[in-house]
């Protein structure tokens, strides 16, 4: 099988396509920088997906998937620019949809959209049917790319897929929470300092998981019946901040003290867990790795790298 994947250079599509390389597939990646991630094991070419028409390429690499990964990834930052945002998250989501209408290509369409366009639920776990009703600039962009998503469905025939993700972490991420945990807990300082009280809960998800889950989906694409699905991309379990910090602590640097600020940042929801009983429904094999051990080969990873570079150095 053939993927096409937009923003091939950042974190999630860098993941998602080294992943689906391994298991065989052909994979092209779409970025803005010139060259790949030196270790990008497919073919890759250099595009702002924002305006540059890649009709001809959907075209002659005539993918049976399309991963839309490209697009900005923080909350904070769309409250300081919410005007870039918005250009970097629908732009290329409306381009990207309609090179593709142009093409005459029938790819399968995944859009990588976000738990943020739910703002703060009313109930949990969340479904897929509770209200949008996002609380921050990024949540508004994605659920307006959602909309466009729905526009190309159904004006264009375009089956779509649109994976609405909750709180990814992984090695190959150097930003977030976990991330920051692992910066401060190897760092020399006795303390470690969090924004928050701990109190907020997330549901957390593997990126290698998140591969396992659209990798079934692909292979599904009949029973979703066409048209534009949505479904959650979670583990379906809520993990407090709090808890979170504490398993990291005592595995890293458990003579460390972890403090809150006790300052909530804007558009953070205080609780959040997918309910993921319709991604189950179609692909009730799919199973996440257990929390801790998917944390804890992630911290392996960044260990190994880090005591690389000390040796190197």
């Amino acid at each position: 099988m053939r993927l096409l994947i937009t923003g091939s250079r950042g974190f999630i599509g860098g993941s998602l396509g080294r992943s689906f390389a391994r298991r065989g597939y052909s994979v092209l990646g779409v970025g803005r920088a010139s060259q790949p991630s030196p270790d990008w094991p497919g073919e890759y070419v250099q595009a702002d997906v924002a305006h540059a028409d890649i009709a001809d390429l959907v075209r002659d690499f005539r993918p049976e998937g399309v991963l839309h990964a490209a697009g900005p990834a923080s909350v904070g930052g769309s409250f300081a620019d919410p005007q870039e945002d918005l250009r970097a998250s629908l732009l290329p989501s409306a381009n990207i949809l309609d090179c593709i209408r142009r093409s005459g290509a029938r790819p399968f369409v995944v859009f990588f959209s976000s738990a943020a366009v739910y703002g703060q639920p009313e109930r949990l776990p969340v479904d897929e049917a509770q209200p949008v009703a996002p609380i921050s600039p990024y949540g508004f962009h994605k659920a307006a790319s959602e909309l466009l998503a729905r526009e190309y469905a159904e004006c264009f025939g375009q089956e779509i897929l649109v994976c609405r993700l909750f709180s990814v972490f992984g090695s190959e991420q150097r930003r977030l929470l976990v991330w920051e945990l692992y910066e401060q807990l190897r760092s020399p300082s006795d303390t470690v300092w969090l924004e928050g009280t701990g109190e907020a809960s997330r549901d957390y998800l593997d990126v290698r998981d998140i591969g396992d889950a659209v990798e079934a989906l692909l292979r599904r694409r009949d029973a979703l019946g066409g048209g534009c699905s949505i479904v959650n991309v979670g583990r379906g379990e809520e993990t407090q901040v709090a808890v979170l910090a504490e398993q990291l602590r005592d595995r890293l640097a458990p003579e460390k003290d972890v403090r809150w600020r006790g300052r909530s940042r804007p558009g953070d929801p205080l609780r959040w867990c997918a309910d993921t009983a319709r991604l189950r429904a179609f692909v009730p094999e799919w199973s996440p790795r257990p929390l801790s051990a998917a944390l804890e080969e992630c911290l392996r990873v960044w260990e190994s790298q880090q005591d690389a570079v000390t040796v190197g150095d």
